[in-house]
């Protein structure tokens, strides 16, 4: 992969404080064409409370450098944030996109919401991407790799010299994602890991998450060589001692606070729930749906 300039986009990190989140704006400096990547729609759980001060920000940014929105992208259905690329789709009439295993998350997620008529055919995007796809963001040539473990549908876009790799890789300090999600596996994130960090040492790597730990500012950006040199989870790991870290780290780890409200909203593209006759929208929460409960 070139590093030169022709195949090295701009690219603006959005941190989300309440989630630990990053939202992307990946531009060509060329054409001035960009993508959003992990847009986060702002939910407050305590009220029920919707805004779009996030996507907002992103807006703002678009406008002020003079860029044209090519794609909304998902790189999976997100745990503890609901995504704002419909929203987003509604201001820019830019096309969304995501993996196309995002319909093996559907029909998980049918199932454990008891929602018959939720179409699991991943029409609520506008293109479903394959592992191996190639796309084009204005002059910039994007590839994605299927990089499952974390969820069923997980992908990473790879446009120019950067990677946008999701819950999968954390920076070096951090570690790596969870694995124990319904349809998570360690193993598969092992195996998804090691494809990431096959990509040239020079890459960029951009994170879906930065939990700041021991408070330091948060940080998103590494490259494939700090990744394969120092990340904790990476460095003179096997695959059996990975999967018996990342087990063992994961049981201690309570689920996400919006895992349940997340899932429903993220499944359909960032779609809220229709309006009730009283002209309100309700989320459905199933009790006892998933193991991880933290007492005490």
């Amino acid at each position: 992969m070139a590093a030169d300039a022709a195949a090295r986009p701009s690219v603006k990190g959005f941190y989300e404080a309440r989630s630990g989140s990053i939202q992307y704006v990946v531009a060509d400096p060329v054409t001035r064409r960009c993508a959003i990547i992990d847009p986060v729609l702002d939910f407050d759980e305590k009220s029920g409370s919707i805004e779009t001060r996030q996507a907002e920000l992103i807006l703002d940014h678009v406008k002020r450098n003079e860029l044209t929105v090519e794609w909304i992208l998902d790189t999976h259905p997100h745990a503890d944030h609901f995504s704002a690329a419909a929203y987003l789709k509604e201001m820019t009439r830019a096309p969304t996109g995501i993996g196309c295993e995002v319909v093996r998350v559907q029909n998980l997620w049918k199932g454990i919401y008891n929602w018959p008529e939720l179409a699991t055919d991943g029409s609520q995007w506008d293109h479903l991407f394959a592992d191996g796809e190639q796309f084009s963001l204005g002059s910039l040539e994007g590839r994605v790799i299927y990089s499952p473990g974390h969820t069923l549908a997980s992908i990473t876009y790879v446009i120019g010299d950067a990677a946008f790799v999701h819950d999968t890789i954390f920076m070096p300090d951090s570690g790596t994602a969870r694995a124990d999600f319904p349809g998570g596996d360690a193993r598969q994130l092992w195996r998804s890991i090691n494809t990431i960090l096959a990509l040239p040492d020079e890459t960029r790597i951009f994170t879906g998450h930065d939990y700041r730990p021991n408070g330091r500012e948060p940080r998103w950006e590494s490259t494939v060589y700090e990744e394969k040199s120092r990340n904790s989870h990476v460095v003179g790991m096997t695959e059996e001692a990975f999967v018996a870290l990342r087990e063992a780290r994961d049981r201690t780890l309570p689920m996400p606070k919006l895992i349940l409200h997340a899932l429903q909203v993220n499944i359909c593209g960032g779609r809220l729930p229709e309006p009730e006759a009283n002209g309100a929208r309700y989320l459905k929460f199933p009790l006892n749906a998933l193991k991880g409960a933290v007492w005490g």
